[in-house]
């Protein structure tokens, strides 16, 4: 009788733990955490190129993940911070176009990340800084009635591969995220 309440409570007490908020199960995400932001496919940025003033403009990084200065034409910006793209444009302009280039490269806008799955308006949406899970999902509307309220799956590219992880509302979003809520099942 005392073997079989201990065994019933055991397995309520695991039921339970299971009922809290996880951490991040994708070790992935927890070693990305504090990398420095890498440019990708609808970042826009605003290149200054000193003392050229023609050279000097906004920029979008394209669907290749190049952007298309004058006189250097297509510059690869997939993958890179903002000090390698201003290294590599430097040297690009060094060779053979100015004698002593200073290039400075800052994102103007960043690309959307996206809310898919149970909210009021799943959809595409303009990132700002200090975004988290649940702040994405307010811009989205709000959940859904039938939403799971304590953890979505969040996708995010990790050296170009795709990871999914499940995070607690309070996970902080990088810009291209994909934030999916999952349907609670009572």
């Amino acid at each position: 009788m005392r073997r079989s309440l201990l065994a019933c409570l055991l397995i309520a007490s695991l039921g339970l733990t299971s009922c809290g908020q996880p951490r991040v199960y994708n070790d992935l995400f927890e070693a990305n955490a504090d990398a420095p932001y890498t440019l990708a496919s609808g970042d826009r940025l605003r290149v200054i190129v000193f003392g050229q003033d023609a050279l000097t403009n906004s920029y979008s990084v394209d669907g290749a993940g190049r952007i298309s200065m004058p006189l250097i034409g297509l510059v690869p910006a997939q993958g890179a911070t903002t000090a390698g793209l201003e290294r590599a444009i430097e040297s690009r302009l060094r060779g053979g176009y100015l004698r002593d280039p200073k290039v400075s490269v800052e994102v103007e806008a960043y690309r959307p990340f996206f809310v898919l799955g149970e909210v009021t308006t799943a959809g595409q949406y303009p990132f700002v800084n200090g975004l988290t899970v649940q702040k994405a999902v307010a811009i989205a509307g709000g959940f859904a009635p039938r939403a799971a309220k304590w953890t979505v799956d969040l996708t995010r590219v990790i050296d170009g591969v795709p990871a999914t992880a499940t995070v607690p509302l309070t996970y902080p979003v990088r810009p291209g995220d994909t934030i999916t809520v999952r349907e609670r099942f009572f």
